[in-house]
């Protein structure tokens, strides 16, 4: 990144339009933004409004203020449009912050318009990309060199936090900030981050359990946007990638971006929570189906080797399945629970087998750091599956929670304009 100049930054009463930018360095006072409210909780489609006239939010002395190019669509602020399961404006109200509205959005690429006064390895006017993590620097977790995406500070930018990238401009802490790809468009550029960063410290965060080369991985949802990154940047590792999808188009899309094979979840019928152990029918039946999906699975690999690490993020239809079929001494590693949160593990398959489950949750700086390098390196697609406008934005929220949008990553475009 650039050495900032400490040049000051003028504000100014104009305002502008979606798709018009003020001179780099400008910064209006009011913007237009994508906002949830309370009283509006519920289906995104109406959750999410657009407004004019919101506040640019001020900045702290290590943030920086970015002009929004593009935004990424992820499950998190379908979430947050719910009010479910964290009411986030009430959270952060009870905190002491004043705001009585959220501008979501977590995936961003912009330019540089403003630094805090104790920021200086970024220049306004420089091209960027915004990770997800966010801490407070202070924190005495942070201070002692730990994790800090496990400190108790740790949130997630544009759900946790006000201000995301859903708005003419965003404001981010100074470590989020990192080089946008020159190679990619702005939607290109805004599309993979979040999950692609969630997806490397899934991969190769949790020591003892790190990808190897000629691993089976096993990524469930795996033409989406979690899914597609998880894929590849297994192949990347060495290791042998194999999807669950639930049609063969699906399965396709995700074979041309480095899956060795793939699983048609709709094939099986033992999603859910298992029947009792003293069913012994129902008990028959489950282990039955789910023997028969870890069989696909060393049929696409072509032996009997079970995944050394299963990617999840449905939760409670797949779990008991992941725990069963992931090796001994392996690890299933999740970081949400779109189809529930009350997942049941069969504890019998968990400890005599000495299988971990380990929860994982954003990114720290040196994830999202390698992570960018490759993508910056050209190693990886961003898998934009789809570029809605600004106003679409409520539809596409809408489409993900009924699971509709399964290839790849949406993005709309802010200020950015036909790319």
């Amino acid at each position: 990144m650039g050495h900032n100049d400490r040049t000051s930054v003028a504000t100014t009463d104009v305002t502008y339009d979606l798709g018009q930018l003020p001179p780099v360095g400008e910064v209006p006072r009011t913007m237009t933004a994508l906002v949830v409210r309370q009283d509006r909780y519920g289906d995104p489609e109406q959750a999410f409004r657009v407004e004019t006239g919101i506040e640019v939010p001020p900045l702290g002395p290590d943030e920086v203020l970015v002009a929004v190019m593009a935004a990424g669509v992820n499950y998190n602020n379908v979430w947050a449009a719910r009010g479910y399961p964290v009411d986030v404006i009430g959270l952060r109200q009870r905190a002491g912050e004043p705001y009585d509205f959220h501008i979501g959005g977590s995936d961003a690429s912009g330019i540089v318009y403003a630094v805090g006064e104790a920021v200086r390895d970024i220049a306004v006017g420089e091209e960027v990309i915004v990770h997800p993590g966010h801490w407070d620097p202070a924190d005495p977790w942070v201070l002692a060199g730990k994790d800090p995406m496990v400190a108790p500070s740790a949130r997630i930018w544009g759900y946790d936090t006000n201000f995301g990238s859903f708005a003419q401009f965003t404001r981010v802490q100074a470590h989020q900030v990192l080089p946008k790809a020159p190679h990619l468009s702005w939607a290109e550029a805004a599309a993979p981050t979040l999950v692609g960063t969630t997806a490397y410290r899934m991969l190769h965060g949790f020591a003892g359990n790190q990808v190897q080369p000629d691993d089976v991985v096993l990524v469930w949802g795996g033409s989406g946007g979690l899914g597609t990154q998880a894929v590849q940047l297994a192949a990347l590792a060495g290791a042998r990638p194999v999807a669950v999808v639930s049609d063969d188009e699906r399965g396709a899309y995700v074979m041309e971006r480095g899956a060795v094979g793939y699983v048609n979840r709709s094939e099986f019928t033992h999603w859910g929570i298992p029947p009792r152990v003293d069913d012994v029918a129902g008990q028959k039946e489950w282990l039955g189906q789910a023997r028969a999906f870890g069989k696909r699975i060393w049929d696409i690999v072509g032996e009997r080797k079970d995944p050394a690490i299963v990617f999840e993020h449905p939760g409670a239809a797949t779990v008991p399945t992941s725990i069963m079929v992931c090796e001994p001494g392996g690890m299933v590693v999740i970081c949400a629970g779109t189809t529930g949160f009350d997942a049941m593990v069969d504890l019998r398959y968990h400890w005599t087998r000495q299988k971990r489950f380990q929860g994982s949750h954003g990114t720290n700086d040196a994830q999202a750091i390698a992570y960018n390098d490759l993508m910056v390196a050209g190693k990886l697609d961003p898998c934009l599956g789809r570029t809605v406008s600004f106003a679409d934005l409520p539809r596409a929220h809408a489409e993900m929670g009924r699971g509709e949008q399964v290839f790849g990553n949406v993005v709309a475009l802010v200020g950015a304009t036909g790319d």
